[in-house]
């Protein structure tokens, strides 16, 4: 009669599979975690806006900057740019008086509406804005600005172009989510012959004013010598004035008090008796004085011999 053995222990090697197995199994669950966790955050950079898509359809659009969370494979973040962007052009055009513009360099400073966002999203696209916004209109509304207004009020008045065309930019591009922050016209080259003209008139304004300002200034010289002059007119007038009211005074002395011109002689007299007083026909002689001046004169002369001598 035959024995029959039963054995339960395992093969050593189905033992190590299964572990093997359960090792790989651990792994990819493991890096599907991973995965997943770290699908299930999105960092916005500053200077950019997030926008959230579910399957495909703009759900949020005004993620701040920072560390924003989403559902891994089914919800989507994509930064847009919202900080200024610059787009340049450079066209010819024409003014009204037919005069060339050429390589006239335009420059359109803009940045999103982002409470339009996600309209142009869908309606235009972002990385669709320059092509089929500003290309179309810039050149545009710039070369029909200009097409109103003649060469040389253009150079003259560039500022007020540029700021018309800004306006005008504005009006057009706001409404689709676009705000234009600056508009420049960086260059303006004319044919040489109509440089030259414009030149030659603004030297000779210039000159003409340089004129104009010396006319002012003589002008202001003949005012001030006339001012001189008044000033001294009335100067000796009142010089005038007060010396005849000086003598009207005196005069009304005089015929009031017959004495006071003997008061202004002994205010006026130097302390020397006169020499002769009287008419003529009985004079009176100071006798001293000319006894003093004979004594000098013969001393002198009794000097004079005995020198001589």
């Amino acid at each position: 009669m035959a024995n029959f053995k039963f054995s339960t222990a395992e093969n050593p090697k189905q033992v190590n599979g299964k572990k093997i197995g359960l090792i790989v199994l651990a792994v990819i669950i493991l890096i599907v975690l991973i995965t997943v966790l770290f699908n299930s955050f999105t960092i916005v950079n500053e200077g950019f806006i997030g926008v959230k898509y579910t399957f495909g359809k703009i759900t949020q659009d005004n993620l701040a900057p920072g560390l924003n969370m989403c559902i891994p494979f089914v919800e989507e973040i994509r930064q847009v740019d919202t900080r200024e962007q610059v787009y340049s052009v450079t066209e010819d055009a024409y003014t009204s008086d037919t005069q060339s513009v050429e390589e006239l360099r335009l420059k359109l400073n803009y940045y999103y509406d982002t409470s339009k966002l996600s309209d142009i999203i869908r309606t235009v696209g972002i990385d669709n804005v320059e092509t089929k916004l500003l290309v179309q209109n810039v050149a545009k509304i710039a070369k029909n600005e200009i097409g109103k207004i003649k060469a040389e009020d253009l150079v003259q008045s560039r500022a007020d172009v540029q700021q018309k065309i800004q306006d005008a930019l504005s009006a057009t591009l706001e409404p689709n989510g676009i705000i234009v922050a600056a508009f420049a016209i960086e260059n303006l080259s004319f044919d040489a012959q109509f440089e030259e003209s414009i030149q030659a008139k603004v030297i000779a304004e210039q000159d003409a004013l340089k004129m104009e300002n010396k006319t002012k200034e003589k002008e202001e010289e003949a005012k001030q010598r006339v001012i001189a002059a008044q000033a001294e007119a009335d100067s000796t007038k009142l010089a005038a004035d007060a010396q005849a009211y000086a003598i009207k005074a005196v005069q009304e002395q005089l015929s009031n008090s017959p004495n006071y011109i003997d008061y202004l002689k002994i205010n006026n007299w130097n302390g020397e008796l006169p020499q002769i007083i009287g008419d003529g026909v009985n004079p009176f002689v100071n006798l001293d004085s000319s006894a003093n001046n004979a004594s000098s004169g013969s001393a002198s002369g009794g000097s004079q011999s005995t020198n001589e001598q």
